[in-house]
């Protein structure tokens, strides 16, 4: 096996000094904190507890909105959405009067830590379960970068690698199951044991959390799973850091049925015409959520009655905070030509929509659970390998999701 690089590096003004060992870092989609106590409770999670206590666990702020597109261009640039510009999985584009996904690096606007880990000379591969992210999580990369979801249409010349699945082991998997994240992580395994891989992005689907609540068996059994692919890669060698992009609750009334306020439906009755509300949920996975989170934002065609509606929605039931563009802006960490006149957020137990036949809730394979508000913002942090002084001292602080690059290669030296 040929020496792994040492050469340090930096994006976005953070320096990276990497151990000459393989480096993981995992993105576990959709995995609030109680995913890992329930699951580790039945003793079902040998390997993630093994490193929680030899390396280190803890809770991390992770970037809002709590939606995938966001935090995982966040955990790969290692900054905010304010800077690297990624505000949601879709956004109104106001230059092209256009409603559209953001799942292009067109709209990223900062270098990614792997195109700089692959520059200093690391065997960089990016494997991710959905399809829509690896164009921006393989932004300038000179390496590897596949999704499970199309595993089965890589090609070396466009992805760095073919024959993915011979190499893997598995089939390509159906994106609506638990096997779309255990494929990543297997692909993981066989990477770096096959030597073509010693510095990995390894980003999952929220398909199963998505679809059922913590105890559930479908649940431990998924966690299970994930926690024996997890204990194959340390035992690899990988120094491997965990963290998810955002974390899950259930958004039904207590019959169980989905406890939506359609904002725009809301305002249109209160205030007439001229508003436009963009849910930063929406991507094409329509059987997660139904394009339905606990934050959305508005655009006012009349700027004069901003304040007013901002207040009447702030008085509404199952809203918990409601943000003009320059709040938003500094208080969110948003990009702040890529958001709304407003910014709303919903309560735990709520999500927010544009109007009922703009959701095909009928489409859900369950009961409604989703993020996107403050009540997903914080999630889990896993490290390996014990970290050192300094940054005990920062995740008594404030570390956020987006530090976890940061933490599995600086605090693990």
């Amino acid at each position: 096996m040929t020496a792994i690089s040492t050469t340090p590096f930096s994006a976005n003004n953070i320096n990276y000094t990497p151990a000459a060992k393989p480096i993981v870092v995992i993105c576990i989609d959709g995995s609030a904190d109680e995913y890992l106590d329930i699951t580790a409770a039945n003793g079902r999670l040998p390997h993630l507890q093994q490193m929680s206590k030899t390396g280190f666990r803890g809770m991390v702020r992770g970037a809002l909105p709590s939606f995938t597109n966001v935090n995982n261009s966040s955990i790969v640039t290692g900054v905010s959405p304010a800077v690297h510009g990624i505000s949601g999985n879709f956004f109104y584009d106001a230059a092209k009067d256009q409603e559209v996904m953001m799942n292009s690096s067109e709209y990223l606007r900062a270098e990614t830590i792997l195109a700089a880990a692959a520059n200093a000379g690391r065997k960089v591969a990016v494997v991710t379960a959905k399809e829509k992210l690896r164009d921006i999580l393989s932004h300038k990369l000179n390496g590897i970068a596949f999704s499970a979801e199309k595993a089965n249409l890589a090609q070396k010349a466009t992805h760095g690698i073919d024959d993915v699945e011979n190499i893997v082991g598995y089939k390509t998997p159906a994106i609506y199951s638990a096997d779309a994240s255990l494929f990543v992580l297997r692909a993981g395994v066989a990477l770096i044991k096959k030597g073509l891989a010693d510095f990995l992005y390894l980003s999952l689907t929220d398909y199963m959390q998505h679809t059922y609540a913590p105890e559930a068996e479908e649940s431990l059994a998924f966690y299970e799973a994930m926690d024996k692919a997890i204990g194959e890669l340390v035992a690899a060698g990988a120094i491997v850091g965990a963290t998810a992009d955002h974390g899950m609750n259930a958004k039904v009334k207590a019959d169980g049925s989905p406890n939506v306020i359609f904002v725009e439906e809301i305002l249109e009755e209160k205030f007439g015409d001229g508003f436009r509300v963009i849910c930063p949920i929406t991507d094409p996975y329509v059987k997660h959520h139904g394009a339905l989170g606990s934050y959305v934002v508005v655009h006012i065609n009349n700027k004069d009655i901003i304040p007013d509606v901002k207040t009447w929605l702030s008085l509404q039931v199952g809203i918990t905070e409601v943000h003009d563009r320059s709040t938003a802006t500094r208080l969110l960490e948003q990009p702040e030509d890529r958001i709304g006149d407003l910014v709303v957020l919903s309560a735990r137990d709520v999500v927010v929509g544009r109007r009922p036949k703009d959701h095909d809730i009928s489409a859900l394979d369950g009961t409604l659970r989703s993020h996107g508000g403050r009540y997903e913002e914080m999630v889990p942090m896993i490290i390996s390998h014990p970290i050192n002084q300094k940054y005990r001292m920062k995740a008594s602080g404030d570390p956020r999701n987006f530090d976890v690059f940061d933490f599995t290669i600086n605090g693990t030296n």
